[in-house]
């Protein structure tokens, strides 16, 4: 055989491992209760930068805060990102409602296209998570939750209906690979997520039948992103930048960037937790008051524990947190 042969060989062999090795992009739904809070707005950033990168394939958008506007902001962000498309879900019954309290909420609906107008222009939350996950293969998708878990804990109580004839254990058990959630405070304390509507985290502590991945307050308190992103000139017209330039000075703990909660559960939700972090196997608790224990002995939990230096994620989420919509 000629050597040319022998280099044309090499060349497939090397493609076809290639294919092999290259990762599919994450399949995942993202629930927040963006408004209360900003670190919600880097978190939809990050998520949308990964799906840029080809890391992420965002399935649809939820949001577990009833505020009257929270499916206009999660539309302006999916459209800005060039997704226009993604579904939008919302509570339709008893769920937590909190105001944007910087206002920035208006200020971008006002200024920026988006496809879904209202709340109820936006699908029932439990409908659209039974609708996506449906049709999604076994064991594939991630669910992000960096906000109450009233979504969640509907969807398990939720009975068959036109989009499957699974109840929402079932459907849960079948299609999510992971839970990955920013909540509480490990080895235990009180966390915002986790006591705003405490029957449903207890429920969803107790009940949901595939692992879950915790990243708990004291990761993200430590992780001060923004400032970069405002100090960018070379942005402009950015609804994540226009958060960020509102909310800032309006608190003086923020003087160095806000703290970092609910992007690091995406980082790890997409990326994994191993480069990052360690992960301590137990269960959560979730006590009567809202407070949260660990249980060593339980299992189907994991918290994250700081393992690469603080600084270096704090720029790489800052890094992220800066990407532009590319163009389709």
């Amino acid at each position: 055989m000629s050597r040319l042969f022998f280099v044309l060989l090499l060349i497939v062999f090397t493609g076809i491992f290639e294919c092999v090795a290259q990762k599919k992009p994450v399949p995942v739904i993202f629930d927040t209760d963006i408004g209360p809070d900003y670190d919600d707005v880097g978190a939809i950033a990050l998520l949308h930068a990964f799906a840029d990168g080809g890391e992420a394939k965002i399935l649809a958008t939820t949001g577990s805060n009833q505020y009257s506007n929270i499916a206009a902001v999660l539309s302006v962000f999916n459209t800005y990102f060039n997704r226009p498309n993604i579904p939008v879900g919302v509570c339709k019954g008893k769920a937590p409602n909190l105001s944007c309290n910087q206002k920035w909420d208006s200020v971008i609906i006002s200024k920026y296209p988006h496809a879904v107008r209202t709340n109820d222009d936006a699908m029932n939350a439990v409908a659209l998570y039974r609708k996506t996950l449906a049709v999604q293969p076994d064991k594939s998708v991630t669910i992000i939750t960096v906000g109450f878990f009233t979504n969640l804990a509907d969807l398990l109580n939720s009975t068959p209906d036109q989009f499957s004839s699974l109840t929402g254990s079932e459907l849960v058990n079948r299609k999510v690979k992971r839970l990955v959630s920013m909540a509480g405070r490990f080895p235990s304390g009180n966390e915002f997520n986790v006591d705003r509507n405490i029957p449903a985290s207890k429920k969803v502590f107790a009940d949901w039948p595939t692992e879950i991945v915790f990243s708990g307050w004291e990761i993200g308190s430590k992780i001060f992103s923004g400032l970069p992103l405002i100090n960018n000139n070379a942005i402009q017209n950015s609804p994540v930048k226009d958060v960020f330039a509102i909310s800032i000075p309006m608190n003086e703990q923020d003087r160095n960037g806000r703290m970092s909660w609910d992007e690091t559960a995406v980082l790890i939700a997409v990326r994994g937790w191993e480069k990052y972090y360690s992960a301590h196997r137990g269960r959560i608790i979730c006590n009567d008051d809202g407070s949260n224990l660990w249980n060593d002995k339980g299992k189907g939990h994991r918290y994250v524990v700081e393992k690469m230096p603080v600084q270096d994620v704090s720029a790489l989420i800052n890094r992220l947190i800066q990407h532009q919509p590319v163009k389709k």
